[in-house]
């Protein structure tokens, strides 16, 4: 779920290189991805992998963070319960935010890919990914 409790600025090694695999997985095998980064919900860029196009890190990460808290006042506002992503689609791209509800260390994935990605395969992924990052907490 996405949500600002229990902010936590980074994560231990182990966890940041679990989640580092996990992201350079789905890079790998998820055709259209341009880039991926895991921030933490307070907007720190904890790792990154890119293809081609080098932005701004720092600041993406801070944006998503920020992205984060509207959204979830939207939806506490509206009583949803349980947002696990958010999908902006743009005439050139797509932006993913995936939430990773570790119980210590939550985290945001950020993924950035083309217009034409088969967004079934690409959602299926972070989803995997985010349970097997959070898992890797809680060992």
């Amino acid at each position: 779920m996405l949500t600002l409790t229990d902010q936590k600025r980074s994560a231990p090694a182990e966890l940041i290189q679990i989640a580092k695999q996990e992201i350079q997985y789905i890079i790998n095998n998820v055709t259209g991805i341009d880039f991926i980064m895991l921030c933490s919900t307070d907007g720190f860029e904890l790792t990154t992998i890119t293809k081609k196009n080098h932005y701004n890190t720092s600041k993406l990460a801070a944006v998503s963070s920020s992205i984060l808290a509207m959204v979830s006042a939207f939806l506490k506002e509206i009583q949803l319960i349980g947002c696990q992503s958010i999908t902006l689609d743009a005439e050139n791209g797509k932006a993913i935010l995936t939430a990773v509800p570790s119980p210590q260390h939550p985290m945001v994935i950020v993924t950035l890919s083309s217009k034409d990605i088969l967004l079934g395969q690409l959602l299926y992924s972070l989803k995997k990914a985010s349970k097997n990052i959070s898992q890797a907490d809680i060992n």
